[in-house]
């Protein structure tokens, strides 16, 4: 068994060596806002109900796309909370007569019946929310009394849609697990199959933004508690034989718990499939990706393509990630220095190793 890991293993590195050099981009976040209707505890964009930073005309991202050429090309439009945005269909139609996918990542706040429809009827299709626990633990983590009600009305739209458009529509809920909502995994796993969801991810919270100053992350027997669940929940099935399907978020070479807790080894993409256009106008790769060491350039002085294609030399090649404890590390060859949302800046190390936390 082990020697079949270590041959999926070598597969997948080379795989991953293909794919980086090619650097294709498929996926693109919009941060089209960046204010919000909540104050999460967790929030790694600290996002506010005013912000500083004005929101991003739906022509300057559009100036972007134009100069896309992808038959592949997903957009997902994030913030901030996106629905704060009144003009959000007429982004999406933009995106959608270029030939490209989209969806959204929503707190549902605002999502009403209509408003689904119209973003529909707007070419969206896919659609993530987030639920962090049942009612208490959701508020506590939103602080907001009315956010799991607004949430789980939104994902009845989305449950509904999808049964009768199968081949149209795709929608996931996300959980962040933390210490407070951790033990009560099992009855939200409940919960979430009585409303009928298919598709789970679940993210551990990262030191960064509002997060960093909350005292939210796992402790080693804690995050090993959280691997164990996600591996039972991938095999369970309850007394109706009714199933979900989980996986872990990106983060993190798991060692002994890789193809166990997620369909895919390990593979941090930002900046070789994935960027984003912030709401200044800054280009990265995903919007877990805040420090200026890894800012590519701006639309507002740069042209979008040419950063991707001849910038992000430093999210390809990580060598530089062999520093410190990474140096010494067996597994360095697999994790590459773990996510770019964990290093700060260049010359630190990531702000955990996820693999230390399960196997050592």
């Amino acid at each position: 068994m082990r020697s079949l890991m270590s041959f999926k293993n070598f597969i997948f590195r080379l795989y991953r060596k293909s794919i980086t050099k090619k650097h294709e981009l498929n996926y693109l976040f919009w941060e089209c806002t960046l204010r919000c209707n909540l104050n999460c505890l967790h929030c790694g964009s600290d996002c506010l109900k005013i912000s500083d930073t004005p929101d991003m005309p739906v022509k300057d991202f559009v100036n972007v796309l134009d100069n896309i050429k992808s038959e592949k090309l997903t957009v997902c439009i994030t913030g901030g909370e996106p629905l704060l945005r009144k003009d959000l269909e007429v982004a999406g139609l933009e995106i959608k007569r270029r030939g490209f996918k989209w969806g959204i990542v929503t707190n549902a706040m605002l999502l009403t019946p209509q408003r689904f429809e119209s973003l529909v009827q707007a070419g969206m299709s896919s659609i993530s929310f987030s639920l962090d626990g049942l009612e208490k633990e959701h508020t506590y983590l939103r602080k907001n009394p009315e956010s799991y009600k607004h949430t789980c009305e939104g994902i009845k739209l989305a449950v509904d849609y999808q049964k009768k458009n199968p081949h149209r529509f795709a929608y996931d809920v996300i959980t962040c697990v933390h210490n407070k909502n951790l033990n009560i995994l099992k009855e939200l796993r409940k919960n979430l199959i009585e409303l009928g969801i298919s598709h789970w991810r679940i993210f551990s919270i990262f030191p960064e933004g509002r997060a960093e100053q909350n005292n939210l992350a796992l402790t080693k027997d804690e995050y090993k508690q959280l691997m164990d669940f996600i591996v039972e929940t991938r095999s369970y099935k309850d007394e109706k034989n009714s199933s979900i399907h989980l996986n872990y978020s990106c983060e993190g070479w798991l060692g002994k718990y890789e193809l166990k807790a997620r369909d895919f080894f390990f593979f941090c993409r930002g900046g070789i499939n994935v960027g984003s256009v912030m709401c200044n106008g800054d280009i990265s790769a995903c919007l877990s990706v805040r420090s200026k060491d890894f800012i590519q350039g701006n639309i507002y002085k740069d042209n979008f393509m040419d950063v991707w294609n001849n910038h992000f030399e430093n999210l390809r090649n990580r060598k530089w990630t062999k520093k410190g404890k990474c140096k010494k590390c067996r597994e360095w060859n697999k994790c590459l220095g773990n996510g770019l949302h964990l290093h700060h800046d260049m010359i630190s190390g990531p702000a955990h190793c996820n693999y230390e936390l399960l196997n050592k």
